[in-house]
């Protein structure tokens, strides 16, 4: 179709009136000129509906839809069916863009030999977001995904399965998510919707393309409301861990090293919720039920990355035995991953980092 958008970029706005100004003035600033972008207000109680309906008022390429509340995933997956554009961009609306975000991956995308399903990029961590001390980092898998060679399948970049799932880092083939029969899980609230797409889309294509520039803001969540979201929805990260298995069980996916690196996101969602929660018996036994899924227990034991009292953990609940510890190989990954910190987050946020540990 002559007048068919290149990008319908998705936004599912839910009581996000602080930050929606310069979500959406990001958007429509985007060098890539074609685009449709598909606000969806999900029964917003504040000014977010006002907003919306203003910058649609002075730019056609806005649509509103206003619906009642029914949470990121079905919100998402209404945008979906009314997309016309030959990509998929999805942004929350707490955070920004910058300007030549899909250009720029359009642009890498079409110089690739191949057709590609999904350009994927890093993000900027936006921490201590609205305050005197925010700062801009790189996120985690930045300067880490190497494929070898473009496109490629995710199995040969690990990374991108291993971190923040980032969805909205990334645009897909409209076709691709279509064939696929690729939604969103329709999850009540925000809900982390975002981990089991992430699984059916890295993991349903050989045609990943990665460009190794940040363009996405992620205003993260602060301490406060880490640990809130913690103490309110202790079983949401094992939940959404038990609905990324679902999927690779549902595509048959046996490969070892997504497997692997399913099985330590387990360990991480077991970490961060414990910092919270400490070492509940309602979370541990959450846990020894989430192990129980790991039906490849060399994927655990021989994992470099996971430390000796994790490795312990798993096969205390498994009855079988652990690895003999070596604290000293586990010392030099942690000083390999502290420098990898420095490199790629400044020395401030390393430090911050080591005085957690």
């Amino acid at each position: 179709m002559a007048d068919q958008p290149l990008v319908s970029v998705i936004v599912p706005i839910y009581n996000a009136e602080p930050f929606l100004e310069q979500c959406l003035e990001s958007i429509e600033a985007q060098t890539c000129r074609s685009l449709e972008i598909i606000c969806l207000n999900d029964g917003s109680t504040d000014q977010s509906l006002a907003i919306m309906r203003r910058h649609a008022a002075a730019d056609d390429r806005i649509i509103v839809i206003d619906k009642q509340n029914q949470g990121y995933g079905a919100t998402c997956n209404r945008g979906l069916d009314v997309a016309r554009g030959a990509w998929i961009a999805i942004v929350e609306p707490d955070d920004w863009i910058e300007p030549d975000m899909y250009r720029a991956m359009l642009t890498f995308a079409n110089r690739l030999k191949k057709p590609i399903d999904i350009v994927k990029t890093p993000y900027w961590r936006i921490i201590n977001p609205d305050t005197k001390q925010q700062r801009k980092i790189n996120c985690s898998y930045r300067r880490r995904v190497k494929p070898g060679e473009q496109p490629f399948a995710v199995n040969m970049a690990p990374h991108l399965l291993r971190h923040h799932p980032s969805i909205w880092s990334a645009i897909y083939r409209a076709s691709f998510l279509e064939d696929r029969h690729i939604r969103f899980h329709e999850i009540p609230g925000a809900g982390w919707a975002d981990n089991p797409f992430l699984i059916d889309t890295l993991c349903q294509t050989d045609r990943i393309a990665y460009l190794d520039e940040p363009f996405y803001c992620y205003r993260e969540e602060t301490e406060e409301k880490s640990r809130a979201s913690a103490l309110n929805n202790t079983m949401m990260p094992f939940d959404r861990w038990d609905d990324m298995m679902d999927v690779l069980e549902r595509l048959g996916i046996e490969d070892a090293t997504i497997l692997q690196e399913q099985y330590q996101r387990a360990f991480t969602y077991y970490g961060g919720t414990i910092e919270h929660t400490g070492e509940r018996a309602d979370v541990l036994a959450r846990m020894e039920a989430v192990m129980g899924r790991m039906t490849r227990p060399e994927l655990v034991l021989g994992n470099p990355n996971l430390s000796p009292a994790q490795k312990e953990l798993f096969a205390d609940s498994l009855g079988i035995e652990a690895p003999a510890r070596s604290n000293a190989v586990w010392a030099r990954k942690l000083v390999g991953e502290a420098a990898y910190t420095l490199r790629n987050a400044g020395l401030a946020y390393t430090l911050n980092m080591i005085r957690k540990i």
